[in-house]
C-alpha cells in the first residue's frame, strides 16, 4: 500500500520495511556527519501515529508516546528539554507537553485547532495556540507548568497562527474579523491589537524574524499567492517571491534570518522553494514527482529535515541548504519534523 501525503493531515494507516535502499542512505547519512539536536517526528511504523526522535543520521531512532490516541505535530521548547504535541482523541486535537525523553505527559488544552500554527515563548514559559470556542477560532496561551490557559482575542472572525516576537513580549497572527484575512499584532497579554495590513486580498501565515526585524506572510493580494516580509510596524512592505504559487504554510525562517524556506503548490503536486532576502533570489529546496514538504531548519542554517514521498512513502529526508547531499532517514509513514533548537 502507498503512502500519498498530499495537502490534509488525515493519518492513513501503513506498515513498511526496512529496504537495502534506506540501508545506503544511512550509510551516506553517517558519511555526511551533520552534527546538530535531534529531530522529533511523527511516525505511524507501529500502526498508530506516535512521536519519534532521531538523530541527523537516523541511526538512533527511539519512540517517546504510546498512546491509543494519534500524536503528530512535535515541538521544542526553546531548551530543548521539553516538547509539546498535538494528541487527536476522538475528533477533537488536543495540546500536551512532555520532557524530552518521554516522561511527565501532561493535558494542556483540548480543542485546538491542528492545522494551524504554535510556538513556545522565547523563555520556554508559554505555549501559543488557536483553539476553538463557542463555535470560533481565536488565539490562546498556556502556562506550560501551571496550565493555566489565557484567552488573547474574542473576535467574530477566525483568529490563528500566533507568531511570538524573539523578545516575547508581542504577537502576530492573522485573523479574518474585518472580513478577509490581515496580519495583526498584540501584546503577549492580548492588548494593543494593531492591525498591519489592509488590502482586498488575503494576508496569513504570519511568522517572525529570528533577529526581530521583520514578518513574513503570505498573499494573493498581487494576483498569485506569494511571499511578502514587512517590518513590525507594517512598513517597508517587500516581495519576496513572483508567481511561486506559495501555499499558506507557514514560511520559516532560516536562524540567521537571510532566508525563508516555503511550500510551493505545482498543480496537485507540492515542493519547497528557498528565497533569499537581500537579492529575493528563488531556489528549489525539494522537487520531485511525489510530495515534498513539511520542513524544519538545523539550528545552525546548514541543513533541512522535510517530509517527502519520492520514493513512495512520506519519509523523512535531511538536505543541505543548497539541496545537495540529500539523506533519507525514515523508511516508514513519517509526518510534521521539528530540529531541536539547540542541546
Amino acid at each position: 500500500m502507498v503512502f500519498s501525503r498530499r495537502i490534509t493531515f488525515a493519518a492513513i494507516c501503513l506498515s513498511s520495511i526496512w529496504s537495502s535502499a534506506t540501508a545506503q542512505s544511512l550509510s551516506g547519512a553517517a558519511s555526511q556527519n551533520i552534527e546538530s539536536p535531534e529531530i522529533a517526528f511523527a511516525s505511524h511504523r507501529d500502526g498508530n501515529w506516535e512521536i519519534y526522535v532521531t538523530d541527523s543520521a537516523g541511526r538512533r531512532q527511539r519512540r517517546l508516546t504510546r498512546r491509543d490516541a494519534q500524536d503528530r505535530f512535535p515541538l521544542w521548547s526553546p531548551d530543548g528539554a521539553q516538547i509539546a504535541f498535538g494528541s487527536q482523541v476522538d475528533s477533537r486535537w488536543e495540546l500536551w507537553v512532555m520532557d524530552s525523553h518521554g516522561t511527565r505527559e501532561r493535558h494542556l488544552y483540548s480543542q485546538i485547532v491542528a492545522k494551524s500554527a504554535r510556538g513556545w515563548s522565547r523563555d520556554g514559559k508559554r505555549i501559543a495556540f488557536a483553539a476553538v470556542a463557542d463555535e470560533n477560532i481565536d488565539v490562546y496561551t498556556v502556562d506550560v507548568e501551571s496550565t493555566q490557559v489565557t484567552r488573547l482575542t474574542s473576535s467574530p472572525g477566525e483568529d490563528r497562527d500566533p507568531s511570538w516576537s524573539p523578545d516575547g513580549t508581542r504577537l502576530a497572527f492573522s485573523s479574518t474579523r474585518d472580513g478577509n484575512a490581515e496580519i495583526y499584532v498584540m501584546r503577549a497579554d492580548g492588548s494593543d491589537v494593531r492591525r498591519l495590513t489592509t488590502n482586498s486580498g488575503s494576508d496569513a501565515s504570519p511568522t517572525w524574524s529570528p533577529d526581530g526585524s521583520g514578518i513574513a506572510f503570505v498573499s494573493d493580494r498581487d494576483g498569485t499567492q506569494d511571499l511578502y516580509v514587512m517590518r513590525p510596524d507594517g512598513q517597508g512592505l517587500t516581495r519576496l517571491t513572483v508567481g511561486a504559487g506559495v501555499t499558506q504554510d507557514v514560511p520559516r525562517w532560516a536562524p540567521d534570518t537571510s532566508r525563508i524556506a516555503f511550500q510551493i503548490a505545482r498543480g496537485e503536486n507540492y515542493d519547497i522553494g528557498i528565497v533569499q532576502i537581500s537579492d529575493h533570489r528563488r531556489t528549489d529546496l525539494a522537487s520531485s514527482s511525489g510530495y515534498d514538504g513539511m520542513y524544519t531548519w538545523a539550528p545552525d542554517g546548514r541543513h533541512v529535515a522535510f517530509i517527502s514521498g519520492r520514493d513512495g512513502v512520506d519519509g523523512l529526508y535531511t538536505v543541505d541548504a543548497d539541496g545537495r547531499h540529500l539523506v533519507r532517514l525514515t523508511a516508514s509513514p513519517s509526518l510534521n519534523p521539528a530540529w531541536q533548537l539547540r542541546r
